[in-house]
């Protein structure tokens, strides 16, 4: 009984994901992935931290949608920076926060975010390309 209501907890949540992944592979060709990450890492890191800052989402859908990205050959740099700015980072809740918790601090949180998110990317790419 209580795996059938964890179950149907989580079940919009799984539900949400499949449609989400099935709208990106829908609407994201991978022509449009590879104009947008050129194979730097610099460039790469850099796209994958914005357009990972200004999406908005659970935690669970960025890592699906992660290795959809990694099936299409993106960089493990990208991958990162976009992991980590969609779960840490938050362009389009930054009024609210800013109402909350003061403009100041929402703008030094945020620019650490940004400025971190790129640097676990980059020693996340090293780590992975030193052991593999």
């Amino acid at each position: 009984m209580k795996a059938v209501q964890s179950l149907y907890t989580i079940a919009p949540m799984l539900l949400a994901t499949i449609g989400v992944v099935g709208l990106f592979q829908t609407f994201i060709s991978p022509e449009t992935l590879h104009a947008l990450f050129s194979g730097s890492i610099w460039s790469d890191t850099f796209v994958g931290t914005l357009v990972g800052g200004v999406s908005v989402g659970q935690p669970v859908i960025s890592y699906v949608i992660g290795g959809e990205l990694l099936e299409e050959g993106i960089s493990l740099y990208a991958i990162t920076a976009f992991i980590l700015a969609w779960v840490t980072l938050g362009v389009v809740q930054l009024p609210l926060e800013a109402s909350i918790f003061g403009a100041r601090f929402t703008l030094v949180r945020n620019v650490l975010t940004v400025v971190f998110a790129m640097l676990i990317a980059f020693a996340v790419g090293m780590t992975i390309s030193l052991l593999a």
